[in-house]
């Protein structure tokens, strides 16, 4: 898009975020010219299957672009945008139950069909243009300006002026072909994707892409059971019992449920997956009796009240061993990502549900919550733990070390709020020094927004040359290593953690 304005340019500088020093630049130039064009894996995301396996044109630049990306939702809201003019429904009495953080028994919140008033696109793509400088210095405007410039050919930076006119622009790209998913897989250079899967899941589109030979990606599933862990959730009875459904077990009983879940961990495995996801609050991980287990397991089917605060922190601790112990009997990876107060304010919650932004850091803590879980399996051959943190201070007080010593342990990215060029530098200083580089995951983009994919991963590299650049010109490290530690990093290392 090319015409004479006053509009500020938009051209992402090609040294962006290398060292000012000459020096030190030009080393992170030559190890990122030998990973800029790598293959994308993309161990950890949220990108639905069916979206590349029906392969339909995206419907207009909003929904591609701004709605399915939070990141970019919660800055809006931050600064005065109310989530019901980003498109999300004002649910109006679909409430959880009172007093309880927990999520409804059924997904509450939804993207508007066609049927239901909604903001246009085009008036949420100006909501956007005209809050453009609010995102400044965060990642979430490096990213949208990379992926701007690089895949929709944009050359001025949005504005109310120029809003209508890029809006347009857009919109007639995703006509074309060459901008429908399959296309844009191979445009971008993405070897690997994976998804994340809820337990029930079918995972037919999975299955259509990998029986169709005219697609030569891979497209993996990853089995995310979060709900499970927590007999308080007002869904959890809902959780399970759908669960047994699917793999044709009774899960009245806590061994049904154990049972069930091995059944739908084989299911996922037939179909690709190498890894399951959790999100619980800590990482507590001491495991109970059979009997008290089974106590609490038969409590909770009764409703979340007949649970105490303490039992149900105590069954989810032992859920998190039995998840350790099942991906030691399967080869099933397990990432963990605790630490998270889910749903921090009630109003948006009750208005708008789940997965609106206000989900928030918690402490950060693994070397005494993990102790149990690693005493049995820290060691068992083949078992992977991938553990990610909000928190950064745990980086070199606790991730960094566990990973340095235990073959399971890896040191999973920096993630979500810390996924920045200048977190992945501290992440890459504080992780270093006690595991180097070999146990770590690799970059995760963990984002909905599928065209932002090659951009996050470009920062990712952006940021890993630079840091490798300073080591070498600290005599640290050869430029010869650097640079092949820099393949490592985008290739073999999340290849070998995730198993793929």
């Amino acid at each position: 898009m090319t015409r004479t304005s006053t509009a500020t340019p938009l051209a992402p500088h090609p040294d962006r975020l290398f060292a000012a020093d000459p020096g030190a630049r030009a080393v992170a130039r030559t190890i990122y010219g030998a990973v800029e064009d790598a293959p994308i894996i993309s161990p950890h995301g949220h990108v639905d299957a069916a979206l590349i396996a029906d392969d339909q044109p995206f419907a207009d630049p909003a929904s591609l672009l701004i709605t399915p990306d939070h990141y970019v939702l919660r800055l809006l809201h931050a600064n005065g945008v109310g989530l019901e003019a980003l498109g999300r429904v004002d649910l109006s009495g679909s409430r959880p139950d009172p007093g309880s953080q927990a999520r409804p028994a059924e997904p509450a919140h939804r993207w508007r069909d066609a049927a239901e008033p909604a903001p246009p696109g085009r008036e949420i793509w100006r909501t956007l243009a005209e809050h453009w400088d609010d995102f400044l210095g965060t990642p979430v405007r490096y990213w949208f300006e990379t992926e701007l410039h690089d895949v929709f050919g944009l050359t001025e930076q949005p504005s109310a002026a120029n809003a209508d006119e890029q809006y347009d622009h857009i919109a007639s790209l995703l006509e074309q072909p060459r901008m429908r998913p399959r296309a844009l897989f191979d445009a971008f250079g993405i070897e690997v994707l994976a998804t994340t899967d809820d337990p029930t899941a079918d995972l037919a589109a999975h299955a259509r892409l990998a029986a169709d030979p005219t697609f030569t990606g891979r497209v993996v599933p990853t089995f995310r059971a979060d709900a499970v862990f927590d007999p308080s959730r007002s869904d959890w009875r809902h959780v399970v019992a759908s669960i047994g459904e699917a793999a044709g077990i009774d899960t009245g009983n806590h061994d049904g449920l154990l049972a069930a879940l091995r059944a739908r961990r084989r299911y996922f495995i037939e179909h690709g997956a190498t890894a399951t996801d959790t999100g619980v609050l800590d990482a507590g991980s001491t495991p109970l009796s059979p009997a008290e287990r089974a106590r609490i397991h038969t409590a909770a089917l009764q409703g979340p009240s007949a649970v105490t605060a303490a039992e149900a922190t105590a069954y989810r601790h032992d859920m998190l061993y039995r998840w350790a112990e099942m991906s030691v009997e399967d080869g099933l990876v397990m990432q963990l990502h605790p630490g998270v107060h889910r749903n921090h304010h009630t109003p948006t919650l009750e208005r708008f549900g789940p997965d609106t932004g206000h989900d928030l850091p918690a402490v950060g803590s693994f070397t005494s919550p993990l102790r149990p879980l690693l005493e049995s399996f820290g060691t068992a051959p083949g078992f992977h733990l991938v553990l990610f943190t909000v928190d950064e201070t745990v980086f070199s007080r606790e991730i960094g070390p566990l990973a340095g010593f235990y073959p399971a342990v890896y040191a999973g990215a920096p993630w979500w709020f810390i996924d920045t060029p200048a977190a992945i530098g501290r992440y890459r200083s504080a992780i270093t020094d006690s595991a180097s580089f070999t146990k770590t995951s690799g970059f995760i983009d963990d984002t909905r927004a599928y065209c932002s994919i090659p951009a996050r991963h470009d920062m990712a590299r952006r940021a890993d040359a630079a840091y490798l650049a300073s080591l070498v010109v600290t005599h640290e490290m050869s430029e010869e290593d650097a640079v092949r530690t820099a393949r490592r990093i985008v290739s073999d290392i999340p290849k070998a953690t995730f198993k793929l």
